[in-house]
This record gives C-alpha cells, sequence and structure tokens, in this order.
C-alpha cells in the first residue's frame, strides 16, 4: 500500500499520473472490499457456531414436555437423541472430506439449511420414528460446522488469536441459551414452535449465506498443499498421535466436568439450596470458561502458542486435583480454574493445530479432532454413572484429574516435539 502511494505521488503530474493514481485506488477500494468479504465470512462461521450448539440442545429441553404428549417415560424419550449425537460425531469425518474436495463454503450452506429442513421435519413428527429420524438428520448436517467451519475460519482470520477465542465463546453462548429459549417457544407456543422457529431462522440464513459469498469451488486446486512448517513422516506420525491423545483427553475431561457439573454443585455445596441457584452456580463456573478463552485469544499474541499450553493444561491438571480433595467455596474455585483450562486450551490447540497443516488437508484433519473429541461424550457419560456409583463424585474428579495429567503429559511431549521441529526449520532457512 505505502509503495503504491509513493507511485502514485511520483507521476503525479507527468503525462501518466492520473493512469497512475486510478490504479492506486482500485488496488485500495479492492483491499477494502476483501477485508469486508473476510469480516462478513467470520460474522458467519461465529453465527453457526452458536446456531450448532443451540440446535443440538433443543431436544433435551423440549423432551420433558413430551412426556405428556406421547405418554412415554423421560428414559425413553431422551433415548431418542442419541441418534443426533451419533451422527453429529460419526458425519464430522465424511464431511471434512468433502469441504476439502468440492467446497467450504458449498458445505456451511448445506449446514445451515440442512439443520433447518432437519428441525423442521422433527417439528411436524407424528410419531417417535419420525422424531428419531429427524434428529439424526439434524446430527448430520450439524456434524458439518466443527471440521469445516474452524477450516475456513483459520483461512479467514490467519489464525488470528482473538477471532478463534470469539468464535469460541459464540459457541458456549449457543450452548447457554438453547435451555432458555426452546423452554419459552414450547411454553407459549407449544413444543413444535421450539423446532420450527429455529428451523425458519436457519434455512433464511442459508439463503442469504449463498447470496453474499462467492463459490469457492475454483479454489480447491489452488489451495496450499505443504503447511507453514513442513514435517518429515516420523514427525508427522508422532506430531498428530500426540495431537489425538490430547483430543480424546481433553474430550473426556471437558464432558466429566460439563455433563457433572450441576450434581457435583448440588452435592458439594448447594445441597439446602433451590434448583435454581444451583443452575446458577454452576453457570458462573462455566463462564470462567468463556473468560478464559478470550484471555488466551490475546495471549497468543504476546506469547509463543506451545507455552500457553503448557501452562493451561499444567492450570487443568492442578485445577482437578485440588477440586478432588475440596468441597464448599474452595470446591468451586477448583472447579472455575479446570474449567477456564479446559476451555481456554481449545483456542491455542486450533492455532497449534493449524501451523503444521497444509491447508488444502486442514477439513480432514480437523474432522478427525472433533470425531475424537466427540465420541468421548457417550465414554464420559458412562465413566460418571460407573464410577460415581463406586465412589461418588471424589471418585470421579479422581479419575478426571488422571486423564488431565496424561493430557498435561503428553502436552509436554508436543511441545518437545515442536520446540525441536522450529530450531531444525529455522537452522535450514535459505540465506538471502
Amino acid at each position: 500500500m505505502a509503495v503504491g502511494w509513493l507511485r502514485g505521488t511520483r507521476y503525479m503530474h507527468a503525462s501518466g499520473g492520473l493512469l497512475a493514481m486510478r490504479g492506486f485506488m482500485q488496488i485500495s477500494i479492492g483491499d477494502q472490499l476483501d477485508e469486508h468479504a473476510r469480516r462478513r465470512s467470520i460474522a458467519f462461521l461465529n453465527w453457526a457456531h452458536a446456531i450448532d450448539h443451540f440446535v443440538l440442545l433443543i431436544y433435551p429441553t423440549v423432551v420433558i414436555g413430551l412426556e405428556a404428549v406421547y405418554q412415554r417415560s423421560y428414559s425413553d424419550l431422551i433415548a431418542l437423541s442419541s441418534t443426533a449425537f451419533v451422527a453429529f460425531g460419526a458425519f464430522s469425518l465424511p464431511a471434512g472430506w468433502l469441504a476439502d474436495r468440492w467446497s467450504r463454503r458449498n458445505m456451511m450452506a448445506a449446514f445451515y439449511i440442512g439443520c433447518g429442513l432437519s428441525l423442521a421435519l422433527t417439528a411436524l413428527a407424528s410419531n417417535l420414528a419420525t422424531l428419531a429420524v429427524g434428529m439424526f438428520f439434524l446430527g448430520i448436517f450439524a456434524a458439518i460446522y466443527h471440521p469445516v467451519g474452524m477450516a475456513m475460519l483459520i483461512e479467514a482470520s490467519q489464525a488470528r488469536g482473538r477471532s478463534l477465542a470469539f468464535n469460541g465463546v459464540c459457541g458456549n453462548l449457543g450452548v447457554s441459551l438453547a435451555a432458555g429459549i426452546s423452554a419459552a417457544l414450547a411454553t407459549w407456543f407449544g413444543w413444535r414452535a421450539a423446532f420450527l422457529v429455529p428451523a425458519m431462522l436457519c434455512i433464511a440464513t442459508g439463503i442469504v449465506y449463498l447470496r453474499l459469498t462467492p463459490d469457492d469451488r475454483h479454489q480447491v486446486e489452488t489451495r496450499q498443499s505443504k503447511p507453514a512448517v513442513p514435517l518429515t513422516a516420523k514427525h508427522a506420525v508422532i506430531l498428530f498421535g500426540l495431537f489425538l491423545i490430547i483430543a480424546m483427553s481433553a474430550g473426556l475431561v471437558f464432558n466429566l466436568l460439563t455433563i457433572a457439573l450441576p450434581k457435583i454443585v448440588d452435592e458439594g455445596i448447594a445441597a439446602s439450596m433451590p434448583l435454581v441457584l444451583v443452575g446458577s452456580i454452576a453457570t458462573g463456573v462455566l463462564v470462567c470458561g468463556a473468560v478464559a478463552q478470550l484471555t488466551v485469544g490475546r495471549l497468543v499474541e504476546w506469547v509463543p502458542p506451545h507455552v500457553i499450553f503448557v501452562c493451561v493444561t499444567a492450570l487443568g491438571f492442578a485445577g482437578n486435583l485440588w477440586a478432588t480433595y475440596a468441597s464448599g467455596v474452595s470446591l468451586m474455585i477448583a472447579l472455575a480454574i479446570a474449567i477456564a483450562a479446559i476451555y481456554g486450551q481449545v483456542t491455542v490447540n486450533d492455532i497449534i493445530l493449524a501451523r503444521y497443516t497444509a491447508d488444502a488437508w486442514r477439513g480432514r484433519v480437523y474432522a478427525v479432532r472433533y470425531f475424537t473429541l466427540f465420541i468421548s461424550a457417550g465414554a464420559a457419560v458412562a465413566l460418571i454413572s460407573l464410577l460415581h456409583k463406586s465412589g461418588g463424585f471424589s471418585l470421579v474428579l479422581g479419575i478426571n484429574s488422571l486423564i488431565a495429567l496424561i493430557m498435561f503429559l503428553s502436552t509436554l511431549g508436543l511441545v518437545a516435539l515442536i520446540v525441536s521441529i522450529e530450531g531444525r526449520a529455522g537452522a535450514v532457512q535459505p540465506a538471502e
């Protein structure tokens, strides 16, 4: 930009000066248009992350009222949602592959419109079988966001920490608002409205998204096929193997904490308090996760990501270990630290992974990562049930701290490998 401006000034009074200045103005306008397109893309991705988590949590709220409608028990009805969560994990793999080979933009349009149509099908279901089918298709289309949306966000934001952190907070916002909004719609307009209103919103957003974002199919062949830092085959296997261990352990720690949190609060500090207050305390603890994500998003622009990664996972282990032996207010502080750490590591994890992953492969790599994260939810539920029955939440939190330790040790190994790789990459830089 500065060079263009100097050239425009130098030749302003020459015969070609007007043309030079006109060229500069065209470049400036082009840059502004690109910047507007980039920001618009990030805004759609942030909105999609909120919607993704919101739509999956409509049914767990609405199901309470369906007991009277279908004359079935809660345990029978809630089991139907498993079709959505199984699809949500399993279909992240083909979604990432298809986005890399076909079109990320079109896959995101399919996410919006597909979620909307699936919600409409669920709302219009006349029996439990159709309800389960609608939930299954919702899981399929909801699975698109994480592998595809994260690859697009990394590209659009250039892996900027604060952009990734804010996107994470948008997802948390979708989780937080789902129960309240769904309950309100079901109470005021009936349970079908809890699905139909978001359905119309999703479909409308998908149509607008297609109109405002350009087709990117022509970019498939031009995407970078080499990462920012090339890896040997041996280093690639070790690095991505460690990432898988970290993803699985992070998924278990996250799900064990978030699923069990209300009951931990109830038993640990609020046994005599009303349910609303228990929920408020649990929500306050979860807010620490959003604050941590925003903080890490800023820090990563000043501190090397792998350094933050080690610190955050160490903090997570310490928080979980403290929670194992704490009670009362100190238990809440320990849980807040553990939650903050597990949320904070998400942002820095995505940034590090992007550095060693070529853009052309990023959808597939993130698909594997998020598949590993999502399948841990089922294992976490089983662990909570088994461990709580055997030794209460002291045992649950003790095992969780052990898993957090495995995550921390894997992170240490990952960082040692990164230091070695970066050192070798710096040593072989070509001379100017």
